[in-house]
């Protein structure tokens, strides 16, 4: 498959909006893929002013006066950042093998089970200088770039509205960001889908050329779908096959033990939907394949089509988690995003969220309900983000403006969608709660899940401006920042290499004790499910059952880690000790919720 050409096997997950707008310029040069988000055209015009100026070119501003002027920010700035990648890979070819060199750099990352690695370490043992200037030139000829991902949340795409007060025809967010990537010059890219299904955003797919298969069956952008679990794959996948559109790849993510937006399964747990997975894999491939061949067949005859890779992130942070999932579970490569949140070489953190991070405990990243979207949202507490939401409480005057008018899709008071975190949204909503027959401790329960709305589109922007040195928004320098939970057990600052060795069983990064993912995420699971409990109304039927089946799901999935455990495929002493004790806790939740 022409686009997995990365000699690692772990890609960098898109983080926040700013945290990997310019990663690829960071790691691509190293063979790592890595992923932006573009959805927020305003951060990357600016980051097209900074990249400009700082190559000493002229910028030409792209203003909103432009048609399209969303997408074609897009992609002049994709096409900036594939030229900078360039630059750098040659930069690395040509650069002399020694001990602190960008070249030697490349190859001490690999991972050691790589041909490429072999042949660089037979290089290094060589004493014959004519064979070992033949193999050099080999070396620098196999040096190649990670892949530049990027990355759609399908969930964002409010229409855009023109002089006439119409709607724009293909004109909104998540349509004008995918136009953007289509007529960009990157080739061995993907582009990744997240947030689940927008029919809309899909079909529009399939008016780009570039999407298509070459006569070999490759593809220079190729189609990757986040996903939770099995069923999303399939159905994702037959809409897209349907349509003429191949998904190169499902990458899983793990329901709560993720960065930013989280969304929960029905109690399915990571271990057991990689289990489906693996088991179904070949008959994904042959039932999507059928539809795919069906739709195409008019335009031509495919004579091969790629694998669909399946790849998996969400909470791993140890050499053999990464280890069992692609050796027992087979992924074909694995996602590691936070922990690279505290590496400044490959990631935009300013300094005083860095530091934050760094200090970070488990207390300190929340499934919050910060989100204007209404999903549920990990993040850090003590971000200055929080601060500039508290400081506009206390002025009685909650929320925020809305400068980037990114998120809103909320309807209940106006005609016009409008954004919760608002300061209009609030104000008409706390109206609605104060003049309501609710109870007052209802009524504060409420408030307080009102003002938990945050500003994402500025809060996850800014970390970028702050360390680049430019205004995004002005009076609103604040940051949010959205790390997975697993970032708690890391609170180093670390190189590039560092993590590349930890991630490769090198080096060990982490000390004092951290579960297993899939303990972490089973315990988040326990943890959402007294929520479910807390607020299920027993005597509704319907809420009674879904409670009993997220419980199953989780007692199933257990009994599925037993199992794995008893096998020796998980041998850590201390995973049995950890699932007995989070059997016990869904047992004491699920009988304190039938005595209320």
């Amino acid at each position: 498959m022409k686009n997995a050409i990365s000699p690692h096997q772990f890609h960098i997950p898109v983080m926040g909006i700013a945290y990997t707008i310019d990663t690829p310029v960071k790691v691509a040069h190293f063979g790592i893929n890595s992923s932006i988000s573009i959805i927020e055209d305003h951060l990357i015009e600016k980051m097209r002013e900074y990249y400009y100026k700082l190559n000493n070119e002229t910028f030409h501003p792209i203003t909103k006066k432009e048609s399209n002027f969303r997408a074609k920010r897009i992609t002049d700035y994709l096409n900036l950042i594939g030229e900078e990648v360039k630059k750098k890979v040659e930069e690395v070819k040509t650069a002399a093998f020694s001990g602190t060199s960008e070249i030697t750099k490349y190859f001490e990352m690999l991972p050691e089970v790589s041909e490429l690695k072999q042949k660089y370490l037979k290089f290094l043992q060589l004493t014959d200088p004519s064979e070992k200037e033949n193999l050099e030139t080999e070396l620098r000829k196999e040096v190649k770039p990670g892949a530049i991902e990027v990355n759609i949340m399908t969930k964002i795409d409010s229409d855009q509205i023109d002089e006439n007060k119409e709607v724009i025809e293909n004109g909104s967010d998540a349509l004008q960001a995918l136009k953007g990537y289509a007529e960009s010059n990157l080739e061995n890219s993907t582009l990744v889908f997240s947030a689940g299904m927008n029919p809309r955003l899909f079909n529009y797919l399939s008016s780009f050329k570039t999407f298509k298969p070459n006569n070999n069956g490759n593809f220079s952008k190729a189609i990757a779908i986040k996903v939770s679990d099995y069923r999303s794959a399939l159905i994702q996948g037959k809409y897209l096959a349907k349509r003429g559109i191949w998904v190169s790849e499902f990458r899983i993510e793990s329901g709560l033990n993720c960065g930013g937006h989280a969304f929960a399964t029905d109690g399915f747990l990571m271990g057991p939907i990689m289990e489906e997975f693996k088991q179904k894999k070949d008959e994904l491939q042959s039932e999507l394949s059928a539809l795919y061949r069906s739709a195409v067949a008019e335009e031509a005859e495919i004579s091969a089509l790629p694998d669909i890779k399946i790849t998996v992130q969400g909470g791993i942070g140890t050499f053999e988690e990464d280890t069992l999932l692609k050796d027992y579970f087979q992924a074909d490569a694995t996602g590691w995003g936070s922990p690279f949140l505290l590496c400044p070489e490959a990631t935009n953190v300013d300094e005083e969220t860095l530091e934050k991070l760094q200090k970070s405990k488990e207390q300190d990243i929340v499934l919050s309900h910060s989100s204007p979207l209404g999903v549920r949202f990990n993040y850090l507490k003590g971000a200055s983000g929080e601060d500039f939401r508290r400081r506009n409480l206390l002025r009685n005057k909650p929320g925020s403006s809305c400068p980037e008018k990114l998120l809103e899709s909320n309807t209940e008071f106006t005609e016009k969608p409008i954004c919760t975190a608002s300061h209009k949204y609030q104000k008409l909503k706390l109206k609605q709660i104060q003049n309501s027959d609710l109870s007052n401790a209802e009524k504060a329960r409420e408030a307080d899940l009102l003002f938990q709305k945050e500003c994402l589109c500025t809060g996850l922007c800014n970390s970028a401006a702050k360390n680049y040195n430019f205004s995004f928004v002005k009076k609103m320098d604040f940051v949010t920042v959205c790390p997975g939970p697993n970032l708690a057990y890391f609170s180093g600052k670390y190189s590039l290499k560092e993590l590349t060795d930890h991630i490769y069983g090198r080096t060990n990064v982490l000390s004092g004790y951290r579960p297993h993912m899939f303990i972490k995420e089973l315990q988040l699971y326990i943890d959402y499910l007294k929520e479910l409990a807390d607020s299920t109304d027993f005597s509704n039927k319907r809420e009674a059952k879904k409670f009993t089946r997220f419980t199953q799901n989780l007692e199933e999935g257990i009994d599925y880690y037993k199992n794995l455990f008893f096998r020796k495929v998980i041998k850590e002493h201390q995973f049995l000790t950890d699932l007995l004790i989070c059997e016990s806790r869904i047992l004491e939740i699920t009988q304190q919720a039938e005595v209320a």
